[in-house]
């Protein structure tokens, strides 16, 4: 059961203590305070986790401080969708809205080499009217011997260029809690030129102790990437970690399953799972076109698979684009057969518009 409070009541409120004097009736439930900052008020959500069915709704909603009630009625407690929820489906972040009904795209490198490439790549977004970039400053990698990131000594330049170009949000892959650390260091340090949306790659879904790390702090939010050998199901309860530890400010991110059955692609493309995700969660759902392909092949109609199956996510409702450019693909240091090339990033952004443009004259339509 989920208790959400009357804005601005907190835990040393009479309201919140006759409601904790209440629940001190039942010891087989246990009660967990989180705090939901939102644009213009701090909201309070108590998580009720035990023997709840006890428990009367009328009962808690009879209490002063409580503005709204919610029954768990899916297996994700925090961010699933439940009966008569009426809890937003997004948040926002550096004045961007990141929510169910909102697209954003992250085009950008997916690992910083030099900062000549940084510059050239915001350039061309703030030219293309683009407000949010990708930034690979630390790079799991399947060979220990393969370029892992240049790590915290890129971030100061990084965070300049964004400031100099007007970025507003740089999602930036994390392996450790220590670069959470690193990173909010490095935006002090700039002067917090602009904000970063943590990422959790795939091979660490369920690396749980990274997950409550990223998921106690409150200030970014987190781009959870589905784990490419695990169910959906195992990596929907990877992004309850995060929420059970605070953080509900997060975006779930497919990216492909690796099988062979997807040759000749990198990965099986599993943007079939965006209205899934939307369905079963309150989470924005982000796609990752160019790790799912993984190659610049170009299909008989002219268009690049990278933007075909881009196409395929947006229409069927994507929040978030998650994908690769560099100035020079043939001289990146991690994925450059992959990467688009800055030149077509007008045609990728006309592209997604067009098909941004037929999933809401689909929603148009099925409303009639």
């Amino acid at each position: 059961m989920i208790l959400i409070l009357k804005p601005n009541i907190d835990v040393d409120s009479r309201e919140f203590k006759r409601i904790e004097t209440h629940l001190i009736n039942y010891p087989k439930i246990e009660m967990r305070v989180h705090h939901v900052q939102g644009a213009e008020q701090t909201l309070t959500e108590v998580y009720l986790i035990g023997h709840t069915a006890e428990l009367s709704l009328d009962e808690m909603r009879s209490f002063p401080g409580v503005e709204h009630v919610v029954r768990v009625s899916e297996e994700y407690r925090i961010l699933g969708r439940h009966k008569n929820d009426s809890r937003p489906a997004g948040f926002s972040y550096q004045g961007i809205e990141f929510s169910q009904d909102s697209l954003n795209i992250f085009a950008g490198l997916c690992a910083v080499d030099s900062p000549g490439s940084v510059e050239a790549m915001m350039r061309a977004l703030k030219d293309n009217g683009q407000v949010c970039t990708r930034m690979g400053a630390y790079k799991p990698r399947t060979s220990p011997y393969s370029f892992q990131g240049h790590g915290a000594n890129c971030l100061p330049y990084v965070f300049e260029l964004a400031g100099k170009y007007g970025i507003k949000v740089i999602a930036m892959e994390v392996t450790h809690e220590s670069h959470i650390e690193e990173i909010n260091d490095a935006l002090n340090a700039t002067g917090r030129p602009t904000g970063v949306m943590l990422q959790i790659g795939t091979r660490n879904t369920q690396n749980f102790e990274l997950l409550k790390n990223a998921g106690r702090q409150q200030e970014f939010p987190v781009l959870l990437k589905r784990g490419f050998g695990i169910t959906l199901d195992e990596s929907l309860h990877a992004a309850e970690y995060l929420a059970s530890e605070g953080n509900q400010k997060v975006i779930f991110a497919l990216r492909g399953m690796k099988t062979n059955i997807g040759d000749p692609h990198r990965n099986m493309v599993d943007f079939a799972h965006v209205p899934v995700v939307k369905r079963l969660t309150r989470m924005p759902v982000c796609i990752d076109p160019s790790h799912s392909v993984g190659s610049r092949h170009r299909s008989s109609d002219g268009i690049l698979d990278v933007m075909h199956v881009t196409a395929q996510g947006v229409i069927a409702g994507a929040n978030m684009i998650l994908v690769d450019f560099h100035p020079d693909p043939s001289v990146a240091l991690v994925d450059g057969p992959q990467a688009l090339r800055l030149e077509e990033l007008p045609m990728f952004l006309e592209d997604v518009r067009i098909c941004r443009e037929a999933y809401e004259r689909r929603i148009a339509n099925a409303a009639k």
